[in-house]
């Protein structure tokens, strides 16, 4: 696998988000935008972003400075656990509540009460890891 939320790990994660209808068609739906940054807990900035218009990603790559709506830190093993087994409500919720996954930027609670945007955003767990 490539470097966490490089260049080629976001160009790749943009592919399966595009090609995958339970994530970018359910967001296509409701008309999401947004630029989402990923990265590691702690570091200055983002590693990664997606910018997405109307629920497809149309430019993906190394954060460059971009204004974020979304700005979502975790160590690099968590993102790797949830990757590979992605939490569900349940467990997204004791994540966020216990900091394993911090929004530095974005609305949290807006987004999990809106089950349109919460299961594409789980959804996209398993899409990041392949």
């Amino acid at each position: 696998m490539s470097e966490m939320f490089s260049e080629e790990f976001m160009n790749a994660f943009k592919d399966r988000w595009n090609a995958d209808p339970e994530l970018a068609g359910a967001l296509e739906k409701i008309g999401f935008n947004s630029i989402i940054g990923y990265g590691i807990d702690g570091e200055d900035k983002p590693r990664g972003f997606l910018k997405v218009e109307n629920g497809h990603v149309v430019e993906a790559g190394a954060y460059n400075g971009q204004e974020l709506n979304w700005d979502l830190r975790a160590t690099e093993d968590n993102w790797k656990k949830w990757m590979k087994k992605p939490p569900g409500m349940m467990g997204l919720g004791m994540a966020y509540t216990s900091r394993k996954l911090k929004f530095n930027v974005g609305d949290y609670a807006a987004m999990i009460k809106d089950p349109r945007m919460a299961g594409p955003f789980i959804r996209s767990f398993s899409v990041m890891g392949g």
